[in-house]
């Protein structure tokens, strides 16, 4: 990866939102923050006009420096490996479990056999969905 120069964030300036591709981020008049106008995100500058930080996330603090161009994200969120790690784990293990359980459940009792391949359609699909809404942008 190639390192990024950090250029001081300017208070007089807008600048794109880190969130939202059409929003911008505009001086709030009397602080030393950012708010976007489309998203309505505000952001604090931080780290001697280096760095802003968004207000809103308690859990997951969110900051991004700004190279000139584009920001970049100061604590970058998952790797290609990771995702590929959550992939396997959310998606192909119910996929197997999937497979695997009704033929267990078949040599057990033949009676409950569609009850289980449906509930295990429907917890695959579940986490297709909460997967979806997690990483969707």
């Amino acid at each position: 990866m190639r390192p990024y120069r950090t250029q001081k964030i300017s208070l007089k300036n807008d600048y794109p939102c880190p969130c939202r591709r059409r929003g911008r981020l505009k001086p709030i008049i009397l602080t030393e923050a950012l708010g976007c106008d489309r998203c309505q995100q505000i952001f604090v500058v931080k780290e001697n006009g280096q760095v802003i930080e968004q207000l809103s996330s308690i859990y997951q603090k969110q900051t991004w420096r700004w190279t000139g161009h584009r920001w970049a994200n100061v604590y970058p969120g998952l790797s290609g490996k990771s995702l590929s790690a959550l992939f396997v784990v959310i998606v192909l293990l119910p996929l197997i479990t999937a497979i695997v359980l009704p033929i267990v459940l078949y040599r057990l009792s033949s009676d409950n056999i569609i009850f289980w391949g449906i509930a295990c359609s429907l917890l695959i699909a579940t986490l297709v969905i909460v997967l979806w809404l997690a990483y969707r942008h």
